[in-house]
């Protein structure tokens, strides 16, 4: 065990083999009544978060998928139904299903309609929360595809110029399989995504960079401050405040599902639209050598200190993901606790 101190807040981390915390997830969601083949995709993928050091979704978002178990809002049993379709791009339900079960299932379908199709889109209604959404860009890179997903949510970020939150910070996902190690962007639409800004605030720990909006409108590091004030700024300013409307709208309508503005009125972030897109990559040994060329290139950069490195997106996730296997996983202690006692 480790006590990691936090301004004047004390955090006890310690580590916990991979297997043992997927083991913890099983026994819950098969006591809340997921199949055992259910129970293992879901636990697995909480697991493989925290592994990957996506903490704020791992373990730390466990405890809220429960409570959402319970309040009905998401639906173990149910599964999701297809709606319609056109060559290679179709319509699914969710039904109120787990997020991960139907997100999985989705981009699964997806790499199927890409190997037929070159590519393949399937656009999903009325589903839950897919927890980290950069899972399902490794599922795609992992099997040698091209993926694209994104989602909408309940409304967290202010469209440019104005103060009340009317947009969601839609994460964005693009991954590129590579030999090497797969290129994964995983991003929200604000600067910092909102379970960041609440582990920031949680171990009283500034932010590094302006992430919001305080009370009296000034730039601010502080996340208790950006909380109340409930205005994330959008990265890259207009322009994230511009791509976080237009997400919204492409998953929308290509789904004909739920839009933040209604998923905000029912005061849940639940019943969201997805999409999921796949690309089949042609001349993979060509496209070998362009991938490690612009990799190259982007870091033959000079970093702003010494002893810094420049890295692609994914690259830290694997390095993270090593040392867990090895190591175990980081944990909580606290909220391990808790969620042992569920």
């Amino acid at each position: 065990m480790l006590i990691v101190s936090f301004g004047i807040n004390y955090i006890c981390v310690m580590r916990v083999p991979f297997e043992k915390l997927k083991a913890e997830f099983k026994r819950i969601l098969i006591g809340l009544g997921f199949t055992e083949t259910k129970a293992e995709l879901c636990a697995r993928t909480f697991a493989e978060s925290s592994r990957d050091g996506i903490y704020t979704h791992g373990l730390n978002r466990f405890p809220s998928l429960v409570e959402s178990i319970k309040e009905g809002l998401v639906k173990p049993g149910a599964e999701a139904t297809k709606e319609g379709g056109f060559g290679a791009i179709e319509q699914w339900n969710g039904n109120q299903a787990p997020g991960i079960l139907s997100a999985t299932f989705c981009m699964d379908r997806a790499m199927e309609l890409a190997n037929e199709n070159g590519i393949g889109c399937v656009a999903l209604k009325n589903t839950n929360h897919w927890m980290r959404g950069g899972t399902y860009g490794w599922q795609a890179a992992d099997a040698g595809y091209i993926g694209i997903c994104f989602t909408n949510t309940i409304a967290n970020l202010p469209p440019w110029d104005g103060i009340d939150p009317r947009l969601g910070n839609n994460p964005l996902v693009i991954a590129v399989p590579r030999e090497e190690g797969h290129v994964v962007l995983d991003m929200a639409i604000s600067q910092y995504a909102y379970g960041k800004l609440q582990q920031y605030k949680a171990r009283n720990e500034v932010l590094p960079l302006p992430g919001g909006y305080d009370t009296a409108g000034k730039l601010s590091t502080d996340a208790a401050a950006i909380i109340e004030s409930k205005r994330m700024l959008p990265i890259g300013f207009w322009k994230g405040s511009g791509l976080a409307l237009l997400l919204d709208l492409l998953a929308t309508t290509l789904s004909g599902g739920n839009s933040t503005a209604k998923i905000t009125a029912a005061g849940k972030e639940s019943g969201a639209s997805q999409v999921f897109i796949c690309i089949k990559p042609v001349n993979n040994e060509q496209n070998a050598g362009l991938i490690e060329e612009i990799i190259d290139y982007t870091k033959s950069s000079r970093p702003v200190s010494p002893g810094q490195s420049i890295s692609y997106p994914g690259e830290n996730t694997l390095k993270i993901r090593a040392k867990s296997l090895k190591e175990g996983v980081w944990v909580d202690e606290k909220i391990w606790e808790k969620v042992r006692g569920l």
